[in-house]
């Protein structure tokens, strides 16, 4: 229901011009509110938010969360962060400063509005778990120096600032676990494992498996997501977090290969490489709190949304 001049809130969403931000900003200027995009496009695209400039409600801000921001708003989602491990490996030192400076930037500012402040967690904190599938209450196994703890160890510092600041000071917070996520708006780029096969699929050429594929994840499509995140911002004030906000149904990476190829009736043959340092072997949420909190499950299967996506990355092959 679209939210009426008196309901209307003024939300902030900082890396809102990347895959999640974006389609999280649509969705709140759906239902009425005014929204702050706040994007250092660092992956973020101007692409993604482009339909969005023409809307009285909405305004972007370039801006580098790592330095403090002085805006008059109701609500913050923070999403910025790297999310991509071909992205937030470039720059690590980088990665660690967005996750650990600009939560302390944006609890800062939620500290001085007063206002509730989403963070946009991972399912990394798990690290390679020995718990399957995870619950929130699992501390997790993560190496603290590898190439990976940039960010690893980055979102876990950063969930730490939102408890934190949640016990010291009262402030309302909301804190998502995110699960492999997927769909339209994914960078081509990214080195993620659903982009990475649907472009090499698409261009015919040698899908790309680390290890013998055995390993397994669960992927969510976005607005699965997004409709989990809206509903974690609007529950009580006693509903903290952590949340798991993802796919329960596991799938190996060679099945998602060997689906993606059927699916795009691509001629691409199987490269086997070595398994990176750190990647975790499974990776699937227990969802029981999303449901008994949330009320939410996710909807869309894994063979639909990759339809849907791989419709949206034909564009930047042909």
């Amino acid at each position: 229901m679209a939210r009426n001049y008196q309901s209307r809130k003024r939300i902030l969403v900082t890396g809102g011009a990347g895959f999640l931000g974006s389609h999280l900003i649509d969705r709140l200027l759906e239902r009425g509110d005014e929204v702050v995009c706040v994007d250092n496009l660092f992956t973020g695209a101007k692409r993604n938010i482009e339909h969005l400039h023409s809307n009285p409600r909405f305004e972007f801000m370039r801006h580098d969360v790592c330095f403090p921001l002085y805006v008059e708003v109701d609500e913050i989602y923070n999403l910025a962060c790297p999310a991509s491990p071909i992205h937030y490996q470039h720059d690590p030192v980088q990665t660690t400063k967005t996750s650990v400076i600009g939560a302390i930037n944006m609890l800062g500012l939620a500290k001085r509005l007063k206002c509730k402040i989403f963070q946009a967690s991972t399912s990394e904190v798990y690290g390679d778990p020995h718990v399957h599938p995870q619950t929130e209450d699992y501390w997790g196994n993560v190496n603290p120096i590898g190439i990976r703890s940039c960010y690893d160890e980055g979102k876990r510092c950063a969930e730490t600032l939102f408890f934190d600041y949640h016990r010291q000071l009262g402030l309302e917070v909301k804190v998502a676990r995110i699960f492999n996520t997927y769909g339209p708006r994914m960078h081509p780029a990214d080195g993620r494992v659903v982009s990475n096969f649907i472009m090499q699929a698409l261009r015919d050429e040698p899908i790309t498996m680390y290890g013998d594929g055995s390993q397994t994840r669960s992927f969510c499509y976005r607005d699965d997501l997004v409709e989990g995140f809206l509903r974690l911002m609007d529950t009580a004030p006693d509903v903290a977090g952590p949340v798991n906000i993802g796919n329960p149904n596991e799938f190996t990476i060679r099945e998602l290969a060997e689906l993606v190829i059927g699916l795009t009736g691509s001629r691409s043959t199987l490269d086997y490489r070595p398994l990176p340092q750190d990647d975790p072997m499974q990776r699937q949420p227990n969802i029981a709190v999303a449901r008994d909190k949330l009320g939410w499950e996710p909807k869309v299967q894994l063979r639909e949304g990759l339809e849907r996506t791989i419709e949206y990355f034909r564009d930047f092959v042909n």
